[in-house]
């Protein structure tokens, strides 16, 4: 199973240095992948919290390491127009040398899209628009597009991309119309924690789920990626904002032994929502997916 880790989103404010420092110490520990939420802000009665822009962070974690995959967990597609957000991803990709995983969902968080003027009603709608448009572009077509949301004239993305074919898409939801739109064409399958309550003996009830769907969009189940998103209580964990599950806690044993019931479960790619997310805890983590590589089977 591969294991990844994401970045600070509104923890606490992260600065680019420690940043960087965090992406390199996460690739040098021989984690396989790098993610970043793709969020604008949240609010409370009490409280206004904002991530870094997501892209923009995406292309210089992409210059500072060389070898883990990186990606939006997820991206909302309709925080941009598609052919730009195509132009984006297809930038970073480069910049990253072909380890683009194009996470796709369609948002949710109301107030990030009031907040900045982009439309919520329909999302779903848009984004079926927006990925059409998205996956034609990274495939090398030029496309013409004249619909509700979007309008294209001959629109091509040069360079093209040094990749062969298109990057790996990745969708992040449980929504029957949204695992009908995509499933037909992504590589992988995400969920956050919160859709299993974080506890891996759960996964096999939401994998069938998922199992049924790639059925109804006519795809093999077994062609289709798990991916999912666990929580991890290290030393000194703050208690993750608004996630009300139980986290993955304990010694370094305990923590492998919950890894391993998740790639047990079927899942092959797992990112850590570490708590806190510090140099500290990633540099235990390390230790502990050390243990968990070097376990008998």
């Amino acid at each position: 199973m591969k294991i990844g880790i994401q970045l600070p989103e509104v923890e606490r404010v992260a600065r680019w240095p420690e940043l960087e420092e965090m992406a390199r110490a996460i690739e040098a520990g021989g984690f396989d992948s790098i993610w970043v939420g793709d969020h604008l802000l949240y609010r409370t009665e009490s409280d206004e919290r904002g991530p870094w822009e997501a892209w923009t962070q995406l292309a210089a974690i992409a210059a500072v390491t060389r070898r883990v995959e990186i990606g939006p967990l997820v991206a909302a597609l309709p925080f941009h127009e598609p052919a730009m957000l195509a132009k984006m991803a297809s930038t970073v990709d480069e910049i990253s040398g072909g380890r683009l995983v194009f996470g796709i969902g369609a948002g949710w968080n109301r107030t990030e899209f009031d907040a900045f003027g982009i439309p919520y009603q329909r999302r779903v709608d848009r984004f079926s628009d927006s990925f059409e448009i998205i996956r034609r572009l990274m495939g090398g077509e030029s496309v013409t597009w004249d619909s509700e949301f979007s309008r294209l004239d001959r629109c091509v993305l040069l360079p093209s991309s040094r990749r062969p074919g298109l990057p790996p898409f990745m969708v992040g939801s449980n929504g029957p119309r949204m695992l009908s739109l995509t499933l037909p064409y992504v590589q992988s399958w995400n969920s956050w924690f919160t859709a299993f309550d974080n506890d891996p003996d759960r996964l096999p009830e939401l994998l069938r789920r998922i199992d049924d769907a790639c059925e109804l969009a006519g795809r093999d189940p077994g062609s289709v990626e798990r991916t999912v998103a666990l929580l991890i209580e290290l030393d000194g964990a703050l208690g993750r904002r608004g996630a009300d599950v139980s986290p993955i806690a304990g010694s370094d044993a305990e923590i492998v032994a919950a890894l391993d019931r998740v790639a047990k479960a079927g899942i092959s790619h797992v990112q850590l929502v570490l708590d806190p997310i510090t140099l500290v805890s990633i540099e235990r983590m390390t230790s502990i997916l050390e243990s968990y590589r070097s376990r008998p089977r």
